[in-house]
């Protein structure tokens, strides 16, 4: 695939297609880590720790189950 970069500001950007973003899992919220190896850009998503995977976890269930969590609560 050959990109092109795109004026975003004073800057470029260069623009991911859904899909790769999909079978990567990357959303707009997601970390990435950018470094090159000298002659190419590598652009990965950051690995979280277990410890972080469980809280990213935990906010997405509250986030989904709030309402129901909030009646429980009571």
């Amino acid at each position: 695939m050959i990109k092109k970069l795109s004026a975003v500001g004073n800057s470029l950007g260069l623009i991911i297609e859904r899909p790769i973003l999909e079978l990567l899992n990357i959303t707009k919220d997601t970390a990435l880590e950018v470094k090159t190896d000298g002659e190419a850009l590598i652009i990965r998503p950051v690995k979280l720790t277990k410890k972080e995977r469980v809280r990213e976890s935990t906010r997405r269930m509250m986030a989904v189950h709030d309402e129901t969590l909030r009646k429980l609560a009571k």
